[in-house]
């Protein structure tokens, strides 16, 4: 099976070449070459690539710069998306776009599932929205898969950030009125190469359309950062004490959702998939980065 996977300087990319085992080939494509913006490098790169399946994983990600960049972001995560879903439609193949829980407006009490209502409340959860519906309306074949607070060995992201800030701070601030599902990378892409072995070869109807995709259990960003303090610690490292603080002691350009939780019953019952429970794989990952 070859999988290509746009975005190769992302923490999907990145943990989808590392997972690929015997008989599978990951394709990893990047800019400067291949720009979503750019309906013509997406096309022939694609077209070069001949994928059995296509991952979409790139994105416009800087959710407060975003504020300011709206119609680049747009560009980006919106018709760019068209300009794959397009190609993979022109090949023939399926596309597993991957989206966000900022698609979401944060205000339900409860797990958000597949069919609640949309309601981004910044300009990334737009632009991503728009990609789901560019996806959908140009590449029947597709899978939307919404995940959430993404970490990884690779790149920077929340994990990253409290292994560095635990060298040198005694306590550290950390917004504890926001709750959702951390997700490891690598975790997703266990996922992605499943779901892709099974599009590939199987057209039914109920394999398409928005699943969400996270690691199982909930968290606020305290309970995560407590969690890779305590990790570090059990690996005879210091540990930083963490100070929970709320949303609005910390401000920031982009409202970021209050309630990002996501329901993963759909892909466990049509795709049999469930995700590591995020402790487990925050340990693993905070052992590889300590190592």
């Amino acid at each position: 099976m070859r999988i290509a996977v746009t975005g190769s300087r992302g923490q999907v990319a990145a943990s989808l070449v590392e997972r690929a085992g015997p008989g599978i080939e990951v394709i990893a494509l990047g800019r400067p070459e291949f720009e979503l913006a750019d309906r013509g490098a997406v096309v022939a790169g694609l077209e070069a690539a001949r994928p059995d399946v296509i991952v979409n994983a790139a994105a416009y990600t800087a959710v407060d710069k975003a504020e300011a960049e709206e119609a680049l972001a747009f560009m980006v995560n919106g018709e760019g998306a068209g300009h794959v879903a397009e190609a993979a439609a022109r090949l023939g193949v399926p596309l597993l776009q991957l989206s966000t829980d900022y698609v979401l407006d944060g205000a339900l009490d409860r797990p958000y599932r597949e069919d609640d209502p949309t309601g981004p409340t910044g300009a990334y959860g737009r632009s991503k929205l728009a990609g789901e519906k560019e996806v959908a309306r140009r590449c029947p074949n597709s899978v939307i898969l919404r995940t959430a607070w993404v970490y990884s060995p690779f790149g920077a992201n929340f994990v990253r950030t409290m292994l560095r800030l635990n060298e040198t701070r005694d306590e550290v601030g950390v917004v504890a009125d926001q709750r959702g599902n951390p997700t490891s990378a690598l975790d997703i892409a266990d996922a992605l190469i499943a779901i892709a072995a099974r599009v590939k070869d199987d057209s039914a109807p109920q394999l398409r359309g928005i699943f969400h995709m996270t690691g199982a259990g909930e968290a606020t960003w305290a309970d995560l950062a407590q969690v890779v303090f305590q990790e570090a610690e059990a690996r005879g490292r210091r540990s930083t004490r963490v100070k929970p603080i709320a949303t609005a002691d910390y401000p920031t350009p982009a409202l970021r959702p209050a309630n990002s939780r996501l329901d993963n019953e759909k892909l466990g019952r049509v795709y049999g998939l469930r995700l590591p429970e995020w402790r487990q794989s925050v340990a693993v990952c905070c052992a590889r980065l300590l190592a």
